[in-house]
């Protein structure tokens, strides 16, 4: 049956080029990719899956389900197909929205024999408001035995953690004035921004290693001559853990308090993109990946061992919910870093679609794997319920 997978997808993957780089030179901002979203459904309706568009009110979301009819584990994969501002495909969506719709049909040829089901998520949005925390939260991945995805990188990497993130905005507002005729009579709110992040960089020195704040000032006046009646600064809040997280924001919290007290402005806090949970990346399930990007002729020494997070992913949302896997493909051979004009033709590259065919074998026979070995499942389930009552 592993045969059939590999066959499935490499007789397919001419199919799988056209898509990843129909998504890569059309680019859609997040909750704007109405054309990937279209054409990696279609493509899954092709092979018989069931589909539906829209899935949690997001509208370029889906959920594309393969029952076997036979009771069985249920296998979830990830597609992500958002694009950054001006730069693109600079983070390889296109590849992993692809590289998902491609395991999972590979994995569809043989469900019928196996029992249970292979579902394939559209998830929209992952680089702002990850459409993944919306799922998450609506329940949508409650009854997946496992959930995964692969991210291209410029190395093949195990998965491993992520940071949890607040993404906190903080409004100012004072009272404007003739800052050279009458600068008395105002209040300054681009001052009570400057103490907030005064505050916050003194704050650091007093916070664990792995947690980071940064922030930008989004709004600081209009006019040198007048007393900024209005500022707005926003930060990024990350931690190794959801908990750590919460505490640091109620921190940040009090800097900004703190600085509106002392220019005499008034503070708005509110948080303008989604919250982040830290990726809790299930060992188990991560080894049965690594063995079969082995099986393809990956070599354990092209493998690099897990990193600890230094950014942050709406999978970590999913994998507070389900055991899940966050691994690393790599699609070129320079150190590019994500975000970057030369990662982002990587992604578009011959290299970079390959390296998309061997991650979605490596994803679909990881399903194969926990759909034949009810002890394998059984040993990731316990793993999880252990970890999660830590």
């Amino acid at each position: 049956m592993k045969t059939e997978i590999l066959t499935a997808i490499e007789e397919n993957k001419e199919r799988f080029y056209e898509i990843s780089s129909y998504i890569g030179a059309n680019p859609e901002l997040g909750h704007e990719e109405f054309k990937a979203c279209k054409i990696l459904s279609e493509e899954l309706m092709e092979h018989g899956f069931t589909v539906s568009v829209g899935t949690a009110n997001l509208p370029t979301a889906f959920e594309a389900i393969y029952d076997s009819g036979i009771s069985g584990p249920t296998i979830g994969i990830m597609s992500e197909y958002d694009a950054l501002p001006e730069l693109g495909h600079a983070c390889g969506h296109n590849l992993i929205g692809t590289m998902g719709i491609a395991a999972g049909i590979g994995l569809s040829k043989v469900i019928s024999k196996t029992g249970g089901k292979v579902i394939v998520y559209g998830t929209p949005a992952e680089e702002t408001k990850g459409g993944k925390v919306t799922m998450a939260d609506e329940g949508i991945f409650n009854h997946l035995d496992v959930a995964m995805m692969v991210h291209p990188l410029s190395q093949t990497e195990k998965s491993g953690t992520s940071l949890a993130m607040d993404a906190i905005q903080f409004e100012f507002f004072g009272k404007a004035a003739h800052a050279a005729a009458s600068p008395h009579e105002g209040i300054n709110a681009l001052d009570a921004v400057l103490h907030t992040f005064n505050s916050i960089n003194a704050l650091r020195q007093h916070i664990t290693p792995d947690a980071r704040i940064h922030g930008i000032i989004s709004e600081g006046g209009k006019a040198a001559n007048i007393v900024p009646d209005y500022a707005v600064a926003q930060f990024y809040v990350r931690a190794g853990s959801r908990e750590y997280v919460n505490e640091l924001v109620e921190k940040v919290k009090k800097c900004a308090e703190g600085a509106a007290l002392q220019t005499g402005a008034k503070v708005i806090s509110s948080f303008y993109e989604f919250s982040y949970d830290n990726m809790i990346t299930n060992d188990t399930l991560s080894d049965t990946f690594t063995n079969a990007l082995v099986e393809l002729g990956i070599t354990p020494e092209e493998i690099q061992e897990r990193s600890e997070g230094a950014g942050s992913l709406d999978m970590g949302n999913v994998s507070q919910v389900v055991p899940s896997i966050h691994p690393y493909i790599q699609i070129c051979n320079e150190p590019y870093a994500c975000h970057t004009h030369e990662f982002r033709e990587a992604a578009l590259s011959k290299q970079g679609q390959e390296a998309m065919i061997i991650g979605a074998k490596a994803m679909a026979l990881t399903g194969y794997e926990i759909l034949t070995n009810p002890e394998l499942l059984e040993k990731i389930k316990s793993e999880f319920t252990r970890v999660k009552n830590k």
